[in-house]
This record gives C-alpha cells, sequence and structure tokens, in this order.
C-alpha cells in the first residue's frame, strides 16, 4: 500500500476545508436577488437640434480619452459642434487617417476604451444610466474595416447583464450580515452598519442593477457591479457595507456575452 506523508496529509485536509468554507453550508436556504431593470435599456439618441448641427458641422471640438500609438489608434469626446453643445453625446474613433463618428454614443462620465491588438477588439464602455447610486454603463465591441473606419460589432445592453446575474447570484441575511453567493460559491459577507432606515426590508432586500459598469482599462472588459440594500424606509437603494464584485466577460463571434468567475474586487 502506498503511504501518505505527514505533510501531503496536511495539504489535502487544508484543501477539503478550504473547499468546504467557500461553498453553502448544507440546508442554507439562499434566495435570488432581484433587479431593478423592468425591460432593456433604450438605445441613446444624440438629441435633433444636435444631430442638425452634426450635419452641418465645420468643426468639432473633442477631447481625447484614449491613444494607442502603436496601432495608430484614438478615441475621443465630441464635446462641441462648431458653437453648439453636444449635450452629453457624440464619440469620434480614429485609425491613423480615418475618422468615425459615433453620434449616438454618449460621452458624459468619462467612457473608458482599450484596444485588444491581439483580437483586433476597441472596447468602449459609456454610461447608460447615471446619478446619485446610478451607475450603468453599455459596453461596445468596436472593430475595423480594411481602410480603417470603425463599427460596432456588439453592444451589450445592461438588462441584459442584470438577467445574467440574476440567474447566479443568491444571498442570505443572518441578523445584520449578508451573504452573497454564486449558485453555491461564498463570494463575500458583509456586516450592515446602517442604523437608521429600519432594519432590512423583509420583501426583498438585495437587488442589482443600479451599479453595473466596466474596467476596460487592461483590454479585456471586466465587469464591475455591486449589490445593493433595500430597507423598510426610504425610495433608494443603499450600498455603504456592500462588496464591490467583478468578472472578466467574453462575446463571442455571434454576440453571446459570457460572464466568467465572479470575484471580490481587489
Amino acid at each position: 500500500m502506498k503511504k501518505i506523508s505527514s505533510v501531503s496529509f496536511a495539504i489535502a485536509l487544508l484543501s477539503v476545508v478550504l473547499a468546504v468554507a467557500g461553498c453553502k453550508p448544507a440546508g442554507v436556504d439562499t434566495k435570488q436577488m432581484s433587479g431593478t431593470m423592468d425591460a432593456p435599456v433604450p438605445s441613446d439618441m444624440m438629441p435633433d437640434s444636435v444631430q442638425q448641427a452634426l450635419a452641418e458641422a465645420f468643426k468639432y471640438h473633442c477631447h481625447e480619452l484614449f491613444s494607442d500609438t502603436v496601432n495608430d489608434i484614438s478615441v475621443s469626446s465630441i464635446d462641441e459642434i462648431d458653437e453648439t453643445s453636444t449635450e452629453g453625446y457624440g464619440i469620434e474613433v480614429t485609425k491613423g487617417a480615418m475618422s468615425t463618428t459615433f453620434p449616438d454614443i454618449r460621452n458624459t462620465r468619462c467612457p473608458q476604451a482599450s484596444y485588444d491588438a491581439s483580437t483586433g477588439d476597441l472596447w468602449l464602455a459609456s454610461s447608460a444610466m447615471e446619478g446619485t447610486g446610478v451607475r450603468v454603463e453599455w459596453l461596445y465591441q468596436i472593430r475595423f474595416g480594411e481602410n480603417g473606419s470603425a463599427y460596432i460589432k456588439t453592444v451589450v445592453n445592461p438588462y441584459r447583464v442584470q438577467q445574467e446575474l440574476l440567474q447566479r447570484l443568491r444571498y442570505t441575511v443572518d441578523g445584520e450580515t449578508v451573504s452573497l453567493y454564486d449558485g453555491d460559491k461564498l463570494l463575500a459577507t458583509a456586516t450592515n452598519t446602517v442604523q437608521d432606515m429600519g432594519g432590512f426590508d423583509d420583501d426583498q432586500p438585495l437587488w442589482i442593477g443600479e451599479q453595473l459598469y466596466y474596467d476596460v482599462s487592461a483590454g479585456e472588459p471586466k465587469l464591475v457591479f455591486v449589490p445593493g440594500v433595500k430597507f423598510t424606509t426610504g425610495l433608494v437603494l443603499t450600498y455603504d457595507d456592500m462588496p464591490e464584485l467583478y468578472s472578466p466577460v467574453t462575446i463571442d463571434e455571434n454576440g453571446k456575452l459570457t460572464i466568467r468567475e465572479i470575484s471580490v474586487a481587489p
């Protein structure tokens, strides 16, 4: 019979303990979160007056958001058309000497962009909804034609992301402690410190959908999201004690979105 060293046994035992610690305890009844969005977010559209100014434009006033000098690609926000404000709309993508204007992409809240030379994808994240406690973004997958003109290959609607997350995210509430799960996998625990809102809502205390945004700084896009807490008093969700979660995302050639392993943001 093959002997197992005490070191090997200890490592094996530790692996089992860690595996068990990261899973839902037997008998624990987890619940599904609710989504704040009831339907897909409508596509943005530049206001008519700005579209008219764009059609008659003599000069754009832009500021650069992203530049890749190696691949000769840049992304800029269009702030004014001649002397007309764009009212927060308009992105210009340039490759070499070719510039492409996307009038209906919003440029508020400093959109982020990056280029992945290995796939030919320009990733752009821009605001879909914003406000106090609200940060929701579109994700655009942009590619280039042979002449350098840019086109949108895929755009990810935030509602689509919310619905994908609702299929996976679960939670439990024990006193003031909230435990968050991806299926049966424990993601994080958080202790509520809010004491003046009447306690957790009885029907549905955990929601997702008001904070769904992206980090594209490393080329591969990462979805970042924060669950919100609903209390018995107050009409808004609270995020004070909730962890920021993230997941790398991929989009295949047919536009199918895959949300990969979910972790607590570093």
